[in-house]
């Protein structure tokens, strides 16, 4: 456990290496390595820390919601973690529940399973094929982050930190031995029990440790006999001497079964062994004599808990450090990806010189909020799963009564209100469905169209490359010159487009995002509005600087690049 004395842990042994970078992310799982990603495309001299020895193989989450997939699109990397997603195409199985997998008829479940609906067609533009393992998925961003600069050391731990006003000191080990690094900031993504969280004092609030601990098993087996090579989400095993989750990883060789066991059973993790686990998936499956291979054994508690507070000084709390979320509903580790979205823009916009320290309190009031929601949606869920796996008319009004958000609501609909929003924030328009959500209001993200300028057809959010962006209806023309001249003067880039029109969906762009022809919008690097003009401006310059400056909390920006000499 890292200790804030930072001459503690190694009782003043000195480092065998120094080194000074912008960010020192602490963990090395999917949100650390997003953190390090989006920082590093940003030109933020990021190093990340990882106790493993390699990303791990042992799935813990699959399901990648839409709005990961976008932040991968805006990465370059969506179509690399696509190849290593498991093909849910033509199916429309999802869940389903049978004593052993062998007793279940797949093509009759199948035939009988209600059309498999994309709530997320017309709201994204980009969409993977089917879930995909956290192992893969790590691995294709580690390597795309340390493509744009990250330095990512695996098996490496922090023994210690301390901060002041100017920076924190860490010591690591690793392979290299003892090494001292000097941070402007530092982001613990580092997991569930964060020793970072721990040492700051900072308490969580929640339902905590919830239900029996739980095994997880990774093995290979040929079960297409039962299965035909049908695809599904997660099969309810209920025979009871070996009630469980089967789940498919790949859709043909590799699978997890998970399952409970009693706290006051006197049962360790140690007691499953591979051979007493590989005797429980048989009888999961239906068949003694299967043959199949045990690749590891992960135990697992759920738990849900929401941290008081994202940030201690020069420290930020991201992923299962801030907030840890049941499974039901696939909103934990999709939360934690667009913390680190959320983040990085921010140390950037500060590191460089180019925004004030209010800048980086709004990652709490805007990432606190979404978390506490989806903690409280996957609770309703994992007391009543019908909740999630529920459709059409009669889930709508089962989820009504329950006070319970569709799933596309939960994550993509949020919105944010923080000094980092200029303008009221609305309520959401809708808990059912997303697209009224998403609608140009300062705070939303901004709404997905489909543009053709010179006939190259493209997302109105891929016009947002990780920088500011300035929108206009077709009568905006002043607002792109007032961009451009704003830009230089407060040195923050600002791109600046004329949308004309919208191809499919919508006659009207501006009037799809709530403005008049003359109007426009400011979106910030993370795709979400900061300010919307419904009409023109008498002095489109000023009022853009006004709202730039007092986003950014320009008052209190630093002088040159915020970074050490």
């Amino acid at each position: 456990m890292p200790s804030s004395d930072i001459d503690a842990p190694d009782n003043g042994t000195p480092a065998t290496e120094a080194l000074d970078t912008d960010v020192l992310v602490v963990g090395g799982s999917t949100v650390g390595l997003f953190t390090a990603l989006f920082l590093a495309r940003a030109g933020v001299r990021t190093l990340v820390a990882e106790r493993h020895p390699a990303p791990l193989a042992h799935p813990r989450a699959m399901g990648i919601g839409p709005r990961t997939v976008e932040l991968l699109h805006t990465a370059g990397i969506a179509d690399a973690v696509d190849a290593e997603c498991m093909d849910m195409r033509g199916g429309d199985l999802q869940m389903f529940a049978t004593p052993t997998l062998a007793e279940a008829d797949l093509e009759t479940l199948s035939a009988q399973a209600p059309p498999r609906t994309d709530a997320f067609r017309d709201v994204t533009p980009r969409h993977l094929r089917g879930t995909c393992p956290q192992g893969r998925l790590d691995k294709v961003i580690t390597a795309a982050a340390r493509d744009a600069g990250a330095r990512i050391e695996f098996g490496t731990e922090m023994v210690a930190f301390a901060q002041d006003d100017a920076r924190v000191t860490a010591r690591l080990t690793g392979p290299d031995g003892l090494v001292e690094v000097r941070a402007r900031y530092l982001v613990a993504a580092d997991g569930a029990r964060s020793g970072v969280r721990e040492s700051l004092g900072i308490g969580t609030s929640g339902p905590g440790v919830i239900g029996d601990p739980l095994i997880s098993v990774l093995f290979h087996a040929d079960l297409s006999e039962f299965t035909g090579g049908r695809p599904f989400t997660v099969c309810d095993i209920t025979t009871p001497e070996a009630a469980g989750g089967l789940l498919p990883v790949d859709g043909d060789r590799e699978w997890i079964y998970a399952f409970r066991y009693p706290r006051d059973a006197g049962l360790t993790p140690d007691d499953f062994t591979p051979q007493r686990c590989a005797d429980r998936i048989r009888a999961a499956v239906g068949r003694d004599d299967l043959p199949l291979e045990v690749v590891s054994i992960l135990p697992w508690q759920v738990r849900g808990a929401l941290a008081d507070r994202f940030r201690d000084g020069r420290v930020f709390l991201a992923g299962d450090a801030a907030h840890v979320i049941p499974p039901v509903g696939a909103f934990g580790m999709n939360t934690g990806a667009a913390d680190a979205h959320n983040l990085a823009w921010k140390l950037a916009c500060v590191l460089g010189g180019q925004a004030g320290d209010a800048l980086l309190d709004s990652y709490e009031h805007e990432r606190r909020p979404v978390a506490a929601t989806a903690l409280e949606q996957s609770m309703l869920r994992l007391e009543d799963p019908s909740l999630h796996w529920q459709t059409g008319e009669q889930g709508r009004r089962h989820r009504a009564s329950a006070g319970a958000l569709n799933a596309p609501v939960i994550h993509l609909g949020y919105r944010y209100d923080s000094g980092a929003v200029i303008g009221p924030v609305a309520p959401l328009p809708s808990t059912e469905e997303v697209e009224p959500d998403l609608d140009g209001s300062p705070g939303s993200r901004l709404p997905h169209h489909w543009l053709a300028p010179g006939g190259r057809r493209r997302s109105t959010l891929d016009l947002v490359d990780y920088r500011f962006t300035l929108l206009a209806g077709p009568d905006g023309a002043a607002w792109l010159k007032a961009a451009a001249e704003v830009a230089s003067r407060l040195d923050v880039p600002v791109d600046a487009h004329l949308v004309e029109a919208a191809v499919e969906s919508v006659p009207s762009w501006a009037a799809a995002v709530g403005i008049e022809d003359g109007g426009a919008l400011l979106v910030r690097p993370d795709g979400f509005v900061g300010w919307r003009t419904r009409v023109p401006a008498g002095d489109p310059e000023a009022e853009l600087a006004d709202v730039l400056t007092a986003l950014l909390d320009r008052a209190r920006a630093p002088r040159g690049s915020g970074r050490p000499a």
